[in-house]
């Protein structure tokens, strides 16, 4: 086997470097920013969902239609082109504007900018690497979107301290110039010639509807287990920093800090979990991360302070890592390498419908149980674990080779 192109995919992964600093950025301040105003927590959490909603139209739709696109610079790139800087200049203004209705719009147009392009970044995976190479590469990539998004928590908490704009303006710099050297520097392959891209497109319905009626249901077993596991992080994601906030009294900017312990154990084990995947298997790397993460996620319950909250979120970024790194890999075994961009589409529709219920669905319990956080951790261990029995379903392809 050739070697493993290190150099090529540590380019590649500025694209991911540069999304995941603005997430962490945004979960950790818009969420105040809207509670401050006078939102309630189940109107902050469909806000912060609606990012989510628009992905599930924009993404798998975007996705497919890059499969099609011809360009001077290839079938990914125009979609970054497009989509990174109406995502940075949206992002500035969202600290920057002092209505509720200005805060939203600017939300929405940021949701919008990041849902045109992140399908096509992602998908370069599956058109540069073979099936062998899979797991390995998005371990690369996800370090560099764990660094990131340690980037996004360190950068982002202390730079708060100088003015809620300057986290944001940090953001949305690092973002272009990440997605500019994806631009120049990462090659795109040459589109193939077959009916994937040549024929007609078979849109979102069509795509879903295959994996649906398929003989094989390990392609509904394993998006089950996407929605089923992003139902409980995204939870957890999105009601993290308010927890800290309104349950343990940690400061916004000191729990950026805090949350950053996650993303480093993620940036840790990112590329160990896509090696361990390419030597025992995806469905056992993910099974073991998944079982951990409910194990962790109803001991959240128990959190009573600082360091135990540490603890917790140190030991769910090594469990993440297992899971997530090896996810989308699994996806394109059952996909195929010829429509890589459809089945992106699919993977982003399946995380961004728990994306959607997660947080309003907590959001709607912190509510009714007068302010209780702590019933994020039930919601998510709950969803882990069906998570888990989803995963047993999923018939495992051949196992990867391990690249030399």
């Amino acid at each position: 086997m050739a070697r493993f192109p290190y150099a090529k995919t540590f380019l590649l992964g500025f694209g991911f470097f540069g999304i995941s600093v603005i997430w962490p950025i945004f979960n950790n301040f818009v969420p105040i920013f809207l509670a401050e105003m006078g939102l309630r927590a189940a109107l902050v959490g469909f806000v912060m969902t609606w990012d989510n909603y628009l992905n599930m139209f924009v993404q798998p739709i975007v996705g497919e239609r890059s499969d099609h696109t011809r360009s001077r610079l290839g079938r990914r790139k125009p979609w970054m082109l497009v989509g990174a800087p109406i995502a940075a200049t949206a992002f500035l203004l969202i600290p920057s504007l002092h209505t509720v209705i200005g805060i939203m719009l600017a939300i929405l147009l940021t949701n919008l900018g990041m849902a045109l392009f992140r399908s096509p970044t992602v998908a370069l995976l599956g058109d540069l690497y073979p099936p062998e190479q899979r797991s390995t590469a998005n371990g690369v990539i996800n370090l560099m979107g764990g660094v990131g998004a340690i980037v996004a928590f360190l950068g982002g908490g202390a730079l708060y301290a100088f003015g809620r704009i300057t986290p944001f303006l940090f953001g949305s710099l690092i973002l272009l110039g990440a997605i500019t050297l994806v631009l120049l520097f990462v090659r795109e392959p040459t589109a193939p010639a077959n009916p994937a891209s040549s024929g007609p497109r078979q849109g979102l319905l069509r795509n879903l509807r295959e994996v649906l009626e398929s003989e094989d249901r390990s392609g509904f077993w394993i998006l089950a287990a996407i929605l089923c596991w992003f139902l409980g992080f995204n939870a957890l994601e999105t009601w993290i920093s308010s927890f800290g906030k309104f349950t343990l009294g940690i400061d916004p900017g000191r729990m950026s800090l805090i949350t950053s312990g996650f993303a480093l154990l993620f940036v840790i084990f990112a590329v160990p979990s896509g090696l361990f995947a390419t030597r025992f298997g995806r469905k056992r790397t993910i099974l073991g991360g998944v079982v951990a993460l409910t194990v962790l996620m109803a001991m959240g319950w128990l959190v009573r302070d600082t360091l135990s909250l540490v603890a917790l979120l140190v030991a769910a970024g090594i469990a993440w890592a297992l899971v997530n790194v090896n996810s989308l890999p699994m996806v394109y075994d059952v996909g195929g390498d010829a429509r890589v961009g459809a089945f992106t589409g699919l993977y982003y529709l399946a995380s961004n419908i728990a994306a959607v219920g997660g947080p309003q669905v907590v959001g709607l319990l912190i509510d009714w149980t007068g302010g209780n956080y702590r019933v994020m951790f039930l919601f998510s261990a709950i969803f882990m674990a069906l998570a888990t029995l989803c995963m047993t379903r999923v018939r495992e392809h051949p196992r990867p080779s391990a690249s030399r």
